[in-house]
């Protein structure tokens, strides 16, 4: 028992001379302090570990939190999503519309308005082709706006106009007697407040009695030569939830306006005046150049 003992106190002792400890005393001593020592050395070694998982699991946690928009930063760009081979199905449908020949390409609010006519009568005229336009064909607002332009289409020309013959002269447009009423109110507002000229903006746009946000938008395009998003009515609000072109169904045009922006590729061009036959292009960059001093 005692040689096992001395053996026993030997190896530890020598374990501390070996890792280059000073003298201790007695070798029942040594023992507890080399573990104390190695102890240390672990914690030591494992200390700036924790440190930096720490400073690694803050920088995670920041750039993925939502809404975080501080100055001089940006958070992790989220891929947005976009319906299934969308590409494809819009390549589809520039191939079946190649042709140009449904009505609205000749008909349209751009083919609508007296090119001849100051800038500010032929954006009222833009404007005033849109609201006919509400559920009604464009062979029948065409007609509507020839007739008005045969007696001279402007603002004051409208409001010297009693309502029994603007009546006459816009139908059969859809709900006649309503728009009779709203381009009144509308012609009004623009003469008091816009100087005969139209709003610059789609707020102000929809603003206008009988004007919806499909009208803004196109006016926006038409007769200020500005994209400022994406015209939906009826059909596009179908065809665009039919193709799944929506995250999920949507309930209105309006509605599948917003769908359709969110993921949609920024608009640096109207791809209608691209697209459109050089008389459209002419008159839309006219217009253009004439919304740029505000005539």
């Amino acid at each position: 028992m005692n040689n096992a003992g001395m053996r026993m106190v030997t190896r530890s002792g020598s374990r501390s001379r070996g890792s280059g400890a000073g003298p201790r005393g007695s070798g029942e001593e040594a023992a507890p302090l080399q573990r104390g020592e190695a102890a240390a050395e672990r914690r030591k070694d494992c200390h700036p570990v924790k440190r930096q998982r720490k400073a690694q699991s803050l920088n995670v946690a920041y750039e993925t939190s939502d809404g975080e928009k501080g100055e001089g930063t940006k958070p992790l760009k989220v891929p947005s999503w976009e319906p299934q081979d969308w590409q494809q199905q819009l390549a589809n449908i520039r191939t079946m519309r190649s042709e140009k020949d449904a009505p609205v390409d000749q008909l349209g609010a751009e083919h609508c308005y007296d090119p001849s006519a100051p800038p500010k009568v032929r954006r009222y005229q833009v404007l005033l082709s849109l609201m006919l336009s509400s559920q009604t064909k464009d062979q029948v607002t065409a007609g509507a706006m020839q007739r008005l332009k045969a007696r001279g289409l402007t603002v004051d020309s409208i409001l010297q106009t009693d309502d029994s013959t603007l009546g006459t002269l816009i139908y059969p447009v859809g709900f006649w007697r309503n728009k009779v009423k709203y381009i009144k109110q509308t012609s009004a507002i623009l003469q008091q407040n816009y100087d005969g000229d139209i709003p610059a903006s789609v707020a102000e746009l929809v603003a206008l009695p009988g004007v919806g946000p499909k009208m803004a938008h196109l006016a926006m395009a038409v007769a200020w030569g500005t994209v400022s998003g994406i015209a939906v009515d009826t059909h596009v609000h179908r065809i665009a939830n039919r193709l799944r072109w929506t995250k999920k169904v949507t309930k209105s045009p309006e509605e599948t306006r917003a769908a359709l922006e969110e993921w949609l590729p920024s608009r640096s061009v109207c791809l209608s005046a691209r697209d459109a036959k050089p008389a459209s292009t002419r008159r839309c960059a006219q217009l253009h150049r004439d919304s740029e001093g505000h005539v």
